[in-house]
């Protein structure tokens, strides 16, 4: 395994000019040796062309990739030692299940009890072990694509194994099998692993460490908690949770906190920033409170809706839309009432220019 350094911008466009020209914008970052990453965001945001970037596809317009110290930014993906695990399989139909999972090994002359050795221990690990004497081409999309996580996997020397969206062709009940599957498999084997997706669920369940993207550049970096506690950026806020963090707009000053047009009174002891804001808070911590307590707001209930785990209650303050995470054993209000809901406490966050304000 290895430590990754990039400090690099990358446009596929001479001479960019704007931040529009930039796939990726310029950017600095360590992915750790033995760490688990997730690269997570909407399509076009630059996920992919930064895998690429480390694995050697692509080499960068601008600046370095080091492995370890080494500058590696020309290097192939052959002489970088990585493994890229891709969207769909990438296997050879002819072999059976075990001669795909040994290709990789057999191909750098390890030994044949090591390479048995080996295979039998990534097959039990993806439950292939039934399968490794069946021909491939017989086999489902999903067991094929787990052959090809498997030839990801199966290398114990490489660098870093990469995964660009491995599980969308697998069933969504394997899918979350996988998931856990994966993090087993990190925590056993210590690799470094950098997963790029853009569903949230497989990166907050995968990484330790997820790196939120939006138009070519990282607006965090953090921890799953830290992400959902503290997002640091009001697009992290927005896309990470479901449904994402309620937004509005407020203006902060000596004389108090003016929230969506409304004067707002703030719990005592708590300090606030000023000038023009954003208040961000999730769902799960916008609860209903008389009105007229410190940080409540009158709202009109639009819609409420048993979703299984709790209660989805869907209101507006003037012309804004917010969403709050009810508990089933609480009653909620009825669609077309006025309820308090309390949106300034302990995990109220402000933004302004849409970064959080410290």
């Amino acid at each position: 395994m290895a430590r990754i350094d990039l400090d690099l911008a990358h446009a596929y466009r001479p001479n960019p000019q704007r931040e529009e020209d930039y796939a990726l914008l310029p950017l600095k970052m360590t992915f750790e040796d033995g760490g688990a990453y997730a690269l997570l965001g909407p399509s076009g945001c630059g996920k992919t062309t930064m895998l690429n970037i480390i694995s050697g596809l692509i080499e960068p317009s601008q600046g370095t990739v080091s492995f370890d110290g080494i500058d590696k930014t020309a290097a192939t993906p052959q002489e970088r030692n990585i493994a890229q695990v891709f969207q769909f399989p990438v296997i050879y139909d002819t072999m059976t299940v075990g001669e795909n999972l040994a290709f990789p090994l057999r191909n750098r002359k390890m030994p044949s009890e090591r390479i048995k050795e080996r295979v039998g221990q990534i097959a039990e690990m993806l439950e292939l072990s039934h399968q490794l004497d069946h021909r491939a081409a017989h086999l489902s999309a999903d067991a094929k694509q787990k052959i090809s996580l498997g030839r990801g996997l199966v290398r114990p020397d490489v660098s870093a194994i990469l995964f660009d969206e491995p599980l969308t062709v697998i069933d969504p009940q394997l899918k979350w099998q996988l998931r856990r599957k994966l993090k087993q498999i990190h925590r056993e084997l210590k690799l470094t692993l950098i997963y790029v997706t853009h569903d949230q669920v497989e990166a907050l369940t995968f990484a330790e460490q997820i790196m939120v993207m939006s138009r070519g550049r990282v607006v965090q970096m953090g921890t799953p908690a830290e992400l959902f506690e503290r997002p640091a950026h009001t697009f992290v806020g927005h896309f990470i949770g479901s449904p994402g963090m309620n937004l509005l707009p407020a203006q902060g000053s000596a004389d108090g906190l003016v929230v969506a047009g409304q004067n707002v009174a703030v719990p005592q002891g708590m300090s606030l920033p000023t000038g023009d804001l954003k208040l961000g808070i999730r769902p799960e911590y916008t609860r209903l409170a008389p009105v007229g307590q410190a940080g409540v707001m009158p709202a009109q209930v639009e819609k409420v809706q048993n979703i299984g785990a709790c209660w989805l209650l869907t209101a507006r303050i003037g012309e804004h839309t917010l969403r709050a995470r009810l508990d089933l054993d609480q009653q909620p209000p009825v669609v077309g009432s006025a309820a308090g809901l309390a949106l300034i406490g302990p995990h109220t966050c402000f933004y302004r220019h849409e970064e959080l304000v410290p």
